[in-house]
C-alpha cells in the first residue's frame, strides 16, 4: 500500500498498468488504484495461501444434527478408525494435549 498524488495516477492509467480505479464522490478523489499483472510477475498471494489444511471438518448427521470429524492423518483419506497411524501418533496427542484447558 502506498500512497500516490493524481498525477502519478494518471500516468499509470495513461501507460495502461490500471485494472480498476476506485474514487470517491468527488471525481478527482482516487481512492485506490489496483495494477495490472505484468507478464512474468508472480501470482499475488490470496489468504488461502497462509491458511493451511484443516485438520477437523462439519459431518452432518442423518438426523440433521451436525459434528466435527477429524481428517484422518495417513496415506488413506476414507479411513474412518486409524485417524492417527503410528508414525504421527505421538505428534498429533501432543498438539490435542496443548490445545485442552482445565475445567474451571
Amino acid at each position: 500500500v502506498q500512497w500516490i498524488d493524481a498525477k502519478r495516477a494518471e500516468r499509470l492509467i495513461a501507460s495502461d498498468s490500471v485494472a480498476r480505479l476506485a474514487r470517491r464522490r468527488h471525481p478527482d478523489r482516487i481512492v485506490r488504484v489496483t495494477l495490472r499483472q505484468r507478464p512474468g510477475e508472480s501470482r499475488p498471494s490470496f489468504l488461502t495461501d497462509y491458511v493451511g489444511t484443516k485438520y477437523s471438518f462439519k459431518q452432518h448427521l442423518d438426523d440433521g444434527h451436525y459434528c466435527f470429524r477429524l481428517r484422518p492423518l495417513g496415506d488413506d483419506p476414507r479411513e474412518e478408525r486409524d485417524l492417527a497411524p503410528e508414525e504421527v501418533r505421538q505428534s498429533f496427542l501432543r498438539v490435542v494435549l496443548d490445545c485442552l484447558t482445565a475445567a474451571a
